[in-house]
Parts: C-alpha cells; structure tokens; sequence
C-alpha cells in the first residue's frame, strides 16, 4: 500500500509538473504582456488572473509572475492584488476536472466521461504527438496530453492504494484536530508547490471513504495557506513593492482561512456534519467555495488590506527612523 501510495503521488506530481510546464512554453511571453496590459481595473485583474491560472494549471506561476512585474514598475500593486485574488480561483479548476474520477453511473456518456476511459487515448495520442509531430507547439501539446494521463493515473493509483484505509481509523484519528489538518495540509502544500496537486491528492483520499466533510475544510484552508510559500523566495531581494505583494498574497490566504472555518465551525454547531461523507466533486465545490467567500469578504477591505501590507513591510527609508 505505502509503495503504490508513493508511486500514485510520484506519477501525479509528474504529471502535473510536465502539464504546467509545457502550458506555460506554449503561451510563451504572451501571459506577461496579457498582464501589465489588461488590468486596467480590479475586477478585470482578477477575471485575467483566474483565466490566465486556469490555463496554465498553476497559480504559484501566475504569482511569481506578478511578483516580478511589480519589482519592475510595470504593474501597481493594488492591481497585482486583483491578479492573485483571481488567480486563487482560477487554480480550483484543476480540482473539477480531478472529480470526473468521481463520477457513478453505467450510462455510455458517464463512462467516457471517467479518467480511466479516456485518459489512456489521451496518452496514445500525445506519444503520437511528440513523436511524429515536426511543429515545436504539436510535440507541447503532445507533452501536455501525456502529462495529463500520467496525472489521471497516478491519481488512480493512489485511490487503489489508498482504499484499504476505508477499513481502519488510522486517518480519522490523526485528523481529528482541525488545527493539525489545517498545518497539514498547510506544510505538504508548501514542500510539494502546488496546492491543484495537494487537492488531487485529497480527492483521491476522498474516493476511499475515509475523508468526511469536517476533515477537508481545515485541509484545504491549509494547502492555500501553503501555496504562499513559492512568492516568498521570489520577492527575495526585489523592491519593495514586490515584497508587499507577497505579504498580499499571504494576507488574503490567512484571513480567509480564518473567516471560513469561523463561518464552517458556526455552521458545524449548529448542524449536525461531524460525519457527512464527501466526495471528490464535493472537494471541488469546498475549494471553490472557499476563494469565492475569501474574495468576497475581502475585496470591499482592499484599501485596508494594502494598507495593512505596507505597514508589514514599510519603506527603507521608514526602517531607518
């Protein structure tokens, strides 16, 4: 079980990892210019960078970017603010398409709808693609599709690995603190960089039977705490500007944590949930939900919030009195 669980996460990460990659060689220098040029205004910057992360699979990416044009002057910081709130949305894509694994029924479109029925073709096709393809963009775009079968099926072997659990109470015991899940989920998202990765992860644990509804929330107010920690080494020794907009970045996930499970464990006195099950498309809803509330609780307080950064992170010229 522990070898396949390993191997499962090994070709997910992979997977993953060749998808991101090569989504963002295909979009070349396009994605920077898309964003010093169209956010001209807030919600335009978040509508760009949920789009521009739900292509490239990737907002630790999307946040480096903004990082790095902000260090350079081409983009304002309240701006950038818009980018990251939407990119935080734009990445609970991922964990949508992960849920199609989740799918029951015996109808004809169910089935094709699965992983498993379409993924291996995927795979056919991008091997083909790479192979014989003479355009740079066709072997890309093969890559992306093999990328994507990998992902598919490291994920599935992870769920048969994972099932055995279904069985014991080793897993509900360890998550029986929110606090711990929250750190848990919090530190794995920070090692690995990806929180898309980390939710696929819980939804294949979802798949099992072992993750009930009050142990994901805490997980997934986690993994976006942890996605934080790919802007950290990029702001190092840039501008200060630059260094707000990673503590922007840390401040909108840390607050919505807190404003999420505050409402969740309001709802959880209230009903009974302690051992509703969920599955892998409830994961997905659960992570939408989450930046959805975030960014609407937040965006009426941004002044505050940009406001709260530069007092974090005040001018060196402030540092010297």
């Amino acid at each position: 079980m522990i070898f396949s669980s390993f191997g499962g996460l090994a070709f997910f990460l992979f997977g993953m990892i060749v998808m991101s990659e090569r989504l963002g060689k295909l979009a070349g220098g396009k994605l920077e210019k898309l964003l010093s040029r169209l956010t001209s205004s807030v919600p335009r910057s978040i509508i760009l960078g949920a789009g521009i992360t739900a292509v490239t699979q990737s907002s630790s990416a999307v946040t480096v970017m903004v990082v790095g044009l902000v260090s350079s002057g081409v983009m304002t910081l309240e701006r950038a603010f818009g980018v990251i709130i939407g990119s935080n949305i734009g990445t609970t894509v991922t964990s949508w398409i992960l849920s199609l694994s989740g799918l029951e029924g015996e109808s004809f479109i169910i089935r094709l709808l699965k992983p498993e029925s379409f993924a291996p073709l995927a795979a056919f096709i991008g091997i083909l693609l790479n192979i014989f393809g003479k355009a740079e963009k066709l072997k890309d775009t093969g890559l992306i599709m093999l990328g994507f079968s990998l992902l598919m099926y490291g994920m599935d072997l992870m769920k048969s690995a994972l099932s055995p659990l279904a069985q014991t109470n080793i897993l509900s015991v360890s998550l029986n603190s929110p606090l711990l899940s929250l750190v848990c989920g919090a530190v794995f998202t920070a090692i690995i960089q990806s929180s898309s990765a980390s939710v696929g992860i819980l939804q294949a644990l979802a798949m099992t039977g072992t993750i009930t509804l009050c142990d994901a929330v805490p997980i997934i107010a986690g993994l976006n705490i942890g996605t934080c920690a790919t802007a950290l080494p990029a702001c190092l020794g840039s501008s200060i500007e630059a260094k707000r907009t990673a503590a922007l970045h840390i401040l909108f996930n840390l607050i919505g944590a807190a404003v999420c499970l505050v409402l969740f464990f309001t709802c959880k006195s209230v009903f009974s949930i302690e051992n509703f099950p969920i599955n892998p498309t409830g994961i997905a809803v659960i992570h939408t939900l989450f930046n959805v509330v975030t960014t609407s609780f937040i965006l009426p307080f941004r002044g505050l919030i940009l406001r709260l950064s530069e007092i974090i992170i005040p001018k060196r010229t402030e540092l010297s009195h």
